[in-house]
């Protein structure tokens, strides 16, 4: 992710975390590090575990629930349109 130039970040959450329902105006890359976390839309659920990548378009609502065992996770906010390859 670092080598598309987006600042990364890097966080985790405790086994069964909650993210209420929301969107971002910008995409979202998320990489499962450690753990798992299950990312709810209104047309799936993405279950990520380690080594998992998820792109989120613009706009997507969605919450997410984070595994029995925690997750953590690195991530990009993509806010223009340079490949995300």
């Amino acid at each position: 992710m670092r080598a598309t130039g987006y600042p990364v970040s890097v966080w985790g959450n405790a086994p069964g975390s909650t993210y209420e329902r929301h969107s971002h105006s910008y995409q979202k890359i998320l990489c499962c590090l450690e753990g798992s976390i299950i990312f709810h839309t209104d047309d799936a659920e993405i279950r990520l575990a380690a080594g998992d990548r998820l792109v989120l378009p613009p706009g997507t609502a969605h919450s997410a629930t984070v595994g029995p065992e925690g997750a953590r996770c690195a991530e990009a906010h993509v806010t223009d349109h340079r490949p995300t390859g």
